[in-house]
C-alpha cells in the first residue's frame, strides 16, 4: 500500500477528493496533509477525516532553502511514496525536488503547456480559446513543466468571467486528480485524457 502525502495552502477541495477516492481496493492511503498556511481551511478538514496534519508556516523560516529544509523533514517523519501537490501555493527549488524526483504530482488548472504559473482562467479567456481544462503532471525542478500524465477538457462559454469557468474546471479537476494518482499509486504513469465535456443547454 502507498503512502500519500497532500500539500495544500487553501481550502483544500482537490485534498479532500483524493482523501475520499483512497479507499478499499485503492492501491495508496494519505498519510499526511500538510500545508505552509497554518491557517489553511484544509487542515481542519482533513484532521476531520482522520488524517494526520502539519503546518509548516514559510513565513517563520529566513529563506526557501530554510523552509523547504523543514518541509523536507516533515515529510521523512512520514514516510510517503507519493506528494500529492493539492493547491500548493509555494514553488519548490530544484534541490527540494531533486529529493523527491518520480514521486510529486501537481494539478494546475490549464492544457499544460499553456498558461503555466497563475491567471489561468483568465489568460484562456483572453486569448479566444475554445477550450480550457486541467493538467496532472509529475513535478520537475522547472514550474509547470514535469511529464503530463493526465488532462480533463472543458468548452469557454461567451460571456464566461474566469470565475465561470475556474468553476467548471474545478469540477473536472475532482475527477482527473483521484483518477490519475490511482493509476500512479499502481505504477501507471500511461497519460489518461478524460472524454472533453459537453455543454447541453
Amino acid at each position: 500500500m502507498k503512502r500519500v502525502a497532500i500539500l495544500i495552502s487553501g481550502g483544500g477541495s482537490n485534498m479532500v477528493t483524493l482523501a475520499e477516492s483512497m479507499v478499499g481496493d485503492h492501491p495508496a492511503r494519505p498519510c499526511l496533509v500538510a500545508s505552509n498556511n497554518p491557517d489553511a481551511d484544509g487542515l481542519p478538514r482533513a484532521q476531520a477525516m482522520g488524517i494526520e496534519t502539519a503546518a509548516i508556516d514559510h513565513r517563520a523560516y529566513p529563506d526557501r532553502a530554510a523552509f523547504e529544509a523543514a518541509l523536507h523533514a516533515r515529510l521523512l517523519a512520514s514516510a510517503p511514496d507519493i506528494i500529492a501537490l493539492a493547491g500548493f501555493m509555494r514553488i519548490l527549488t530544484g534541490d527540494f525536488t531533486a529529493k523527491w524526483a518520480g514521486r510529486i504530482l501537481n494539478i494546475h488548472p490549464s492544457l499544460l503547456p499553456k498558461y503555466k504559473g497563475l491567471h489561468t482562467h483568465a489568460r484562456a479567456i483572453e486569448a479566444g480559446d475554445a477550450q480550457a481544462g486541467c493538467s496532472v503532471h509529475e513535478v520537475t525542478a522547472e514550474l509547470d513543466d514535469g511529464p503530463i500524465l493526465g488532462q480533463a477538457r472543458v468548452p469557454i462559454l461567451p460571456g464566461d468571467t474566469e470565475a465561470d469557468l475556474a468553476a467548471r474546471v474545478l469540477v473536472q479537476e475532482h475527477r482527473l486528480y483521484p483518477a490519475v494518482l490511482r493509476r500512479f499509486a499502481a505504477d501507471n504513469r500511461a497519460r489518461l485524457d478524460l472524454p472533453p465535456v459537453v455543454e447541453v443547454d
